[in-house]
Parts: structure tokens; C-alpha cells; sequence
């Protein structure tokens, strides 16, 4: 493009564990790239893949970004060193934790390793009630030669504050934050009342931590970022994905860096619901398989699920996040047999550097892609992004030795490889529609991803899901999900109520509380759009433990009673316990309120690429695009339809 050209491109880029991946939307349409993925420096592939379409930043009007990097600082311990500061007695918060296993059956199992050491956690005088009121004063001036004798001895890169039940009142946080701030100027500050507003200490002060730790890596990654795309000519908006399925600038993901630990699995997702929307379905289960995972998600009625608690290598993350399940399947997973002489697939990967066998750069352990090579459903020879060539021969010769432990041979072991890693994918699948109180049979199978459609049509078998939507550019996908995403902000807050007369008012006050602090966010920003409101309100029976989910429609907020709110809380708990309750004998209670406001983005076009058929509609068959490889197996039948979605549909 000319220096004349006016900047009006819209770029999205994701970073994935294999390759790094672009979709651009302008006035001449949609072009797409892919290159593979650089992890010791991720962003030198943003820069890659920029020069491999050809693009400039100065032609870009708008810059959206996802990545993996908030999630490998925590899987990699590479993040900040990193002090506590808990309510004096709550200091061995994260040590604590939950007495709960991951892992039921393991002998051996240990619990995740928290992100603070004990040295580094200090108890502070002061104590809030969950009310809000103030139980013990803080006194700040007392507190600061302790204060600064611990900060000094440590050489800390940030730190985090979680006082007990701060989400009531942050006064003392707040309080705090200052004379860490007046003590040492340096320090990165994250309070826990910034970062999630509910209730839960262990969930609070993890979530914080997880923040706290993840920031400074993210500050310079974006910050390298920013300073090369302006030495470029980059004059428009840097956007980032959060974990909630939307993006904000740049600005507002500094504020709050735990958002960003799923951001490129949540992209796939919402380009995943706004293409199956152009085919008008609304009902989808998502499959992401790239190089080192697969993601399941499910969408009803185009809404993604979401849940409270997430785990990253284990640690909670108390916040508005996509309920996507990761199974160690993707197409860099390495086959191998365990003690017991079972053959296992993942969650050890190649990645991107050297990648599977087939890649020819000198890696020599069997891979899931390796064993679609054998299959010839990935073709010896074929050409991928970056110059790389499928080699037929290393991934024969990767899988000889497996195949000869096992006593099988080598295409049997490769497809013994594949089952498992379709067995994986199907538990992940049940995990989120079948646990969940849905049935899958009822959604359409979208893969995406280098390997999603490989995967798919094996997997809606094994479910019985009889139809599956192949977007164009489904190696992409991901990439145009960033493009396709609304800006979105989301705040929770605990506030017990039972619900009884006058209930509902207090609801409707609350809610509007959190919408008029959102947009008021959004307004700072600078952030334009038509607005959309979601809420849901987690509640329970009086006296239980835990909370359901409650949607609540926002067109029906002005009217909403407490007949209303009842009605949704049954209605929820028959969902996903199969079981009604009596809600006129038995006291129900609003728990916390959950709201998200949106900025509508305007409308995209949809992805298309060329296709090529080896045969026609009715399988076995391989179809191709530019991104990936759609294995359609017997039985199937595939056309596209006028959206440029491809269906696969099973025989009855």
C-alpha cells in the first residue's frame, strides 16, 4: 500500500503454540496468513506474520491482539518475584488453599506450587467484617517500618494485597496501596478489590496473585509491541482478548492482567459463534485443535458458557471467563507408552520449535500429526505456512519405535494414536455439554484450528451430534474471532440477599450500580458502539454452599420481581440437576451479580477460501483450504452452503 492509502485495515493476530496466525479485513476484502510461531520471543511472529501478508503498520487502522503469554508466565514460573499482603492470621492463604485433588487416583500427586512463598507473605493489623464494616482499624503509620523492612529484604517486582473480605469495603486496600506507593515508588501494586469483587478468600487472593504475577510480563511484552508497530507508522487502536470472549484496549488490560490468561482460546470461540451465525446456527459445541491442545466450549442460543472459577496449572481465577476445557490433544502431542505399558497421547507437545517428525526439522517422537501423515490424511509433501514440507518418511520413522514397543505396526499404532486423541477430545466434550445438564446431540460440531477438522466428524460420531460446521479459513479461525469480538468489560460483586418483598428492587439498584460503573469504564476509554447488557446472578437454596448461574434477560430488567427471580432460579436448578424445587417452601438467596457490557462491533464480512475436493460430496473424502484439512470418513456427506460454511452431515 501507498503512504497515501488511507489506514482503514482491521488486523487481527493470535499467537498458538505452533504457528502465529493473521486475518485482515479492508476495503479489498479478507486476506489471511500463517507462520510459525517463535515462543522464546512471541512477538517477533506478530512482525512475521505481518510481513508475510504483506502489511505495514501504517496501514492498519485497528491492531487486535491474543496470545498465550499471561498463560506460559504461569505455566513456566516466569513471572514476577512476588510479595503478599494478607489480613494478619490469613498470611498461609494460598498455602492453604482448598483441600481438594485434581488428580483422585494419583499416589504421587502434589498440589500446584503457589506463585508466593511463605517468606514472602506478610500479615497486616487490620480486619473488615463481611458487612463492611470496620472490625480492627488499620493504622498506617504504625504498620510502615514493618512494611518497609519486608519490601526491602525481598526485591520484589510487584505486589499484591488481598485483605479479608476487602470486596465488602476496600478502605484498608486501598490504604494500603498508598504507603506501599510512598515506600516504594517502584513496585507494581495490584489490590484484590480491583481485580475481582466477590467473595472467597483463597479464590480472592489467588485470582490476585495470578494478576499481580502476570502483569509485569505482560506490561513489556505489550509494551515492546506497541513501541515497534509506532516505529512502524501503527497510528490506531491496539486491542487485547480477554478470557470473557471480548477485547479492550491495550490500557484497560494492564489495569487487570489475570483477564488475559485464555485470550487466544477465547478468540477461537467467538469467531466460531459469529460464523456458524451466518449459517443461523446458534447451538454449537467449538473444537479448537492446534499444535499443543484442543478446547471445547459450548454456545447456546450464540451465547458462550461461562464460568466463575477457572484453573491455570492449577490456580484458580476468580473472574467472568469463557468455560472452555483443554485436553492435551493437539497436533504437536507426542505418543508415548506409560509404566503400565498404556499408550498415551499428550500433554507433552512439540510445539512449534522443532515441531512434529513430519516437519523435518529434526525432531524424532511419534506426534499426532505424524500419525495423520501415515494415514495419508494429511498428504506427504504437502506445503505448510513458513516453507514447511510434510515429510512422509521421519514420521514413519518416528513412529517405528512405538510401534515396535507395542507390537503393532506402524499405521496401526498411528491410528491407535488418533482414537486416543479423539477419546480425549470426546471426554472434553461431555465435560461441558453432558456434565453441564445438555446434551450434545442437540449442537452442531464447529472445529476450527490446523487440526480441528481432521478431528471432527470422528468425534460427533462418538457423540452422536449428526451434523458439523467447517468455517472457511478454519486454520484461522482464531485470528478473525479477535475481528469478530464486541468490546466488552465485566464486574461481579457479592451481595447476600434473600428474596423477599422488596427483593427485586434491591436487585434492579445493584445491577444498575455495576452497568453505570462499566460504562463509565468504557466512556474513559474512548470505547464507541452500540451497548448491550448481560447479567446473571449466582444463586442458592438458603444455607448451601455453592451457587448456580441465573440468566436474566435485560429487556426484562425494569419488570423484574421476585416472582420472576424465583421462577429463573428453578427453572436453573431443574436444568442442571434434572430435579425441581419447592422455592415457596424453601428460602432462596441472591449471592453475587455478574453483569457484562458490551460494545457491538460493527459487521464483518464472513472468512472464504478456495477448497479443494479429492472426490465428491460423500465421503471418505479430504477436502482443503488455505489454513487446513477437513477428513470427511464414510458414512458423511459434505457441502457448502451459501455462507461459505462447509456441512458435514451423518447419515441416518
Amino acid at each position: 500500500m501507498s503512504d497515501s492509502t488511507p489506514r482503514r485495515l482491521a488486523v487481527g493476530v493470535e499467537i498458538g503454540g505452533t504457528f502465529t496466525d493473521l486475518v485482515a479485513i479492508g476495503p479489498d476484502g479478507v486476506r489471511v496468513a500463517k507462520v510459525p510461531s517463535t515462543p522464546a520471543r512471541p512477538d517477533e511472529a506478530v512482525f512475521d506474520v505481518l510481513d508475510a501478508a504483506g502489511l505495514n503498520p501504517s496501514d492498519i487502522a485497528e491492531f487486535v491482539h491474543g496470545s498465550t503469554v499471561a498463560t506460559n508466565a504461569v505455566l513456566e514460573r516466569k513471572g514476577a518475584r512476588l510479595a503478599l499482603l494478607a489480613t494478619e492470621g490469613f498470611r498461609d492463604v494460598l498455602i492453604l488453599g482448598r483441600q481438594d485433588r485434581l488428580r483422585l487416583f494419583d499416589l504421587r500427586y502434589r498440589r500446584p506450587k503457589p506463585l508466593v512463598a511463605r517468606e514472602d507473605s506478610l500479615g497486616v493489623p487490620e480486619r473488615m467484617l463481611a458487612d463492611g464494616s470496620t472490625l480492627t482499624p488499620f493504622d498506617a503509620e504504625a504498620f510502615a517500618p514493618r512494611l518497609a523492612a519486608f519490601l526491602d529484604r525481598g526485591r520484589y517486582d510487584a505486589v499484591a494485597i488481598c485483605l479479608l473480605n476487602a470486596y465488602a469495603n476496600p478502605a484498608h486496600e486501598q490504604a494500603l496501596a498508598a504507603l506501599v506507593r510512598r515506600i516504594a515508588p517502584g513496585l507494581r501494586v495490584t489490590c484484590s478489590h480491583e481485580v475481582t469483587g466477590e467473595f472467597r478468600e483463597y479464590e480472592r487472593a489467588s485470582t490476585t496473585a495470578l494478576s499481580a504475577y502476570v502483569q509485569p510480563v505482560l506490561d513489556a511484552y505489550l509494551g515492546r509491541m506497541e513501541q515497534r508497530l509506532e516505529a512502524g507508522g501503527f497510528r490506531g487502536e491496539l486491542s487485547v482478548m480477554q478470557s470473557g470472549g471480548g477485547r479492550v484496549p491495550a490500557a484497560a488490560m494492564r489495569r487487570n492482567a489475570a483477564s488475559a490468561l485464555l485470550s487466544g482460546p477465547a478468540a477461537g470461540v467467538m469467531g466460531a459463534v459469529r460464523q456458524a451465525a451466518q449459517s443461523g446456527v446458534r447451538d454449537i459445541i467449538t473444537l479448537d485443535i492446534g499444535g499443543t491442545s484442543a478446547d471445547v466450549a459450548l454456545v447456546e442460543a450464540g451465547r458462550p458458557a461461562m464460568t466463575r472459577d477457572a484453573l491455570v496449572d492449577g490456580l484458580v481465577v476468580q473472574m467472568p471467563m469463557l468455560d472452555i476445557t483443554t485436553v492435551g490433544a493437539g497436533g504437536g502431542s507426542i505418543a508415548w507408552v506409560d509404566e503400565g505399558g498404556m499408550l498415551r497421547v499428550g500433554p507433552r507437545s512439540a510445539g512449534a520449535d522443532p515441531g512434529p517428525a513430519c516437519y523435518g526439522r529434526g525432531d524424532t517422537q511419534p506426534t499426532l500429526t505424524d500419525a495423520h501423515v501415515i494415514a495419508g490424511r494429511i498428504p506427504s509433501g504437502k506445503r505448510l505456512a513458513g516453507g514447511l514440507v510434510m515429510d512422509g518418511a521421519a514420521a514413519r520413522a518416528a513412529f517405528a519405535p512405538l510401534a515396535a514397543q507395542l507390537g503393532l505396526s506402524v499405521e496401526s499404532a498411528a491410528d491407535s494414536v488418533v482414537r486416543i486423541a479423539v477419546a480425549s477430545v470426546v471426554a472434553a466434550v461431555r465435560l461441558v455439554s453432558t456434565e453441564r445438564g445438555h446434551d450434545p446431540r442437540s449442537f452442531v460440531l464447529v472445529p476450527y484450528g490446523g487440526a480441528g477438522p481432521l478431528h471432527a466428524a470422528a468425534v460427533a460420531e462418538e457423540l452422536g451430534i449428526a451434523r458439523v460446521l467447517v468455517p472457511p479459513g478454519a486454520g484461522v479461525l482464531s485470528a478473525y474471532g479477535l475481528l469478530a469480538a464486541d468490546h466488552s468489560l465485566f464486574a461481579a460483586r457479592t451481595r447476600r440477599l434473600t428474596i423477599a418483598p422488596g427483593a427485586a428492587a434491591e436487585v434492579r439498584q445493584e445491577i444498575a450500580a455495576l452497568r453505570s460503573d462499566l460504562a463509565g469504564r468504557f466512556d474513559a476509554l474512548g470505547v464507541a458502539g452500540d451497548r448491550r447488557l448481560e447479567v446473571t446472578l449466582d444463586m442458592r437454596l438458603l444455607g448451601q454452599a455453592f451457587e448456580i448461574g441465573v440468566p436474566l434477560p435485560a429487556e426484562a430488567l425494569e419488570t423484574l420481581d421476585e416472582a420472576a427471580l424465583l421462577a429463573g432460579f428453578a427453572a436453573a436448578h431443574e436444568r442442571i440437576y434434572r430435579a425441581p424445587v419447592d422455592t415457596a417452601r424453601r428460602p432462596v438467596e441472591v449471592v453475587s451479580y455478574r453483569v457484562a457490557l458490551h460494545a457491538a462491533r460493527a459487521a464483518l464480512p464472513g472468512l472464504a477460501g478456495p477448497r479443494r475436493l479429492d472426490g465428491q460430496g460423500d465421503g471418505p473424502l479430504l477436502i482443503e483450504d488455505a489454513t487446513a484439512t477437513i477428513w470427511v470418513p464414510p458414512g458423511w456427506t459434505a457441502a457448502e452452503d451459501a455462507a461459505g460454511n462447509l456441512l458435514l452431515t451423518r447419515a441416518p
